[in-house]
C-alpha cells in the first residue's frame, strides 16, 4: 500500500511539472491574457464548477478573495433554479470541467453571453502542443481556455478526479498569486483581510492592541515625581509619557528604569535634591523611541527587544501619542 500511496503521489506531481511547463511555454500568452481579464474586471469573479470540480472552484473563490480579488463560488445547478440572478454585467466567470462538458455548466452559457461576460474555462483538453480541433463544448465557448490535461489519474482505474483536480487547483493558486502581485496587494492588505484567527494574530496592529484613551498614562513636564510615580502605579505600564496637555506632541517618557536610575544618581551624590522634589521635566528621556498606529505588532516586539524596553508609545503622524504597547500585550500574539 505504501507504493500505491507513492505512486498516487508521484502521478499528481508529474502532472504539476506539466502544468508549470505549460505556464512558462505554450499557455504562457492564454495565461496572461487571463491575468489581465481579471485585472480589468469591474465586478466580481464568479467561479463555477460541478462536483469534485466545485469543490475546487470554491477553494480558487476563496483564494481569490483573500488576495484582495472579490470572487465567489456559483453552483451551476443551483444556479438555474435562481442563483443565477449572482451573475451580472462587468463580472468575470471561471468554468472548471474536466470534459468541457459538464451539462449544469453548459446550461449557463446562454446567460454569460447575454450578459457579455468574460468566459476563461479550466478543462482538460489537450490544446498544447499544436492544439485541438476537436474542442470541448466549454473551451470552444471561453474567451480565454486554460489546458489542465493529464497524462493519468492517479486512481488506479483513471477515474476518479485526482490528477486533473490537483491542476485545477494549482492553476486557480497561480491565477491568484500571480494576479495579487499584478494589483500590488501588501502584507498589509492581506492583514486588513484576515483579522481572525491565526493569521489575524500574526498581523495583528498596534492600533489593535495598544492601550489608549483613560488607560495611557500621561503627565506634564512640571508634575512633581509623587504624582508621577502615582500615575505609572495607577495605570499599571511601568511608564509614562510626558505631554503639555491634550492633542500635544510626545516630549518624553518615564520608565521604572528611569526612576531607578534618578534614585541611585541622587542617593550617592551629597547634597543634591530628593528624588520626590524633582519634576517629570527633569526625570525623563527625551526623544524616545515611538511606533506608528498601523505598524504590525511584530515590529513593535523587534524594537522592544532592540532597545530592551518592555513598552512602546504609540503616535500619529505628527508625533502626538495614541496609546501604549506593552510587551505583555504581545503574548496572545504569535509574535511572541
Amino acid at each position: 500500500m505504501k507504493s500505491v500511496g507513492e505512486n498516487v503521489v508521484r502521478i499528481e506531481a508529474e502532472a504539476l511539472r506539466g502544468l508549470a511547463d505549460r505556464i512558462s511555454g505554450p499557455m504562457a500568452d492564454a495565461f496572461n491574457r487571463t491575468l489581465d481579464l481579471l485585472h480589468a474586471c469591474t465586478g466580481r469573479v464568479i467561479v463555477t464548477g460541478m462536483g469534485k470540480s466545485g469543490i475546487i472552484a470554491r477553494k480558487i473563490a476563496a483564494t481569490l478573495s483573500s488576495t484582495g480579488t472579490p470572487a465567489m463560488f456559483l453552483h451551476p445547478a443551483e444556479a438555474i433554479h435562481g442563483d443565477l440572478g449572482m451573475l451580472v454585467r462587468g463580472d468575470v466567470v471561471i468554468a472548471l470541467s474536466s470534459s468541457g462538458e459538464t451539462e449544469e455548466i453548459l446550461r449557463l452559457l446562454a446567460t454569460i453571453k447575454r450578459l457579455q461576460a468574460k468566459l476563461i474555462s479550466f478543462t482538460c483538453d489537450s490544446l498544447y502542443p499544436g492544439g485541438k480541433t476537436n474542442l470541448s463544448t466549454l473551451a470552444a465557448a471561453a474567451d480565454v481556455a486554460l489546458d489542465c490535461s493529464i497524462a493519468e489519474e492517479a486512481c488506479s482505474m483513471n477515474l476518479a478526479p485526482t490528477a486533473s483536480t490537483t491542476t485545477m487547483l494549482a492553476l486557480g493558486d497561480a491565477l491568484a498569486v500571480a494576479l495579487a502581485e499584478k494589483r500590488g496587494f501588501k502584507e498589509e492588505d492581506f492583514a486588513d483581510l484576515h483579522p481572525g484567527g491565526e493569521l489575524g494574530k500574526k498581523l495583528a496592529r498596534v492600533h489593535q492592541l495598544m492601550h489608549s484613551g483613560d488607560n495611557m498614562p500621561h503627565v506634564t513636564p512640571q508634575s512633581k515625581m509623587t504624582d508621577v510615580i502615582y500615575e505609572m502605579s495607577r495605570k499599571g505600564l511601568g511608564m509614562t509619557t510626558v505631554v503639555n496637555g491634550p492633542n500635544s506632541k510626545l516630549l518624553g517618557v518615564i520608565s521604572d528604569g528611569d526612576l531607578r536610575r534618578q534614585l541611585e544618581k541622587h542617593g550617592r551624590t551629597p547634597g543634591s535634591k530628593d528624588v520626590l522634589e524633582l519634576t517629570a521635566e527633569d526625570c525623563m528621556t527625551h526623544n524616545p523611541r515611538t511606533i506608528q498606529t498601523e505598524e504590525f505588532a511584530t515590529t513593535a516586539l523587534a524594537i522592544m527587544e532592540e532597545k530592551k524596553i518592555t513598552a512602546l508609545v504609540v503616535v500619529d503622524a505628527e508625533g502626538r501619542p495614541q496609546g501604549i504597547l506593552h510587551l505583555h500585550d504581545l503574548w496572545g500574539t504569535e509574535a511572541i
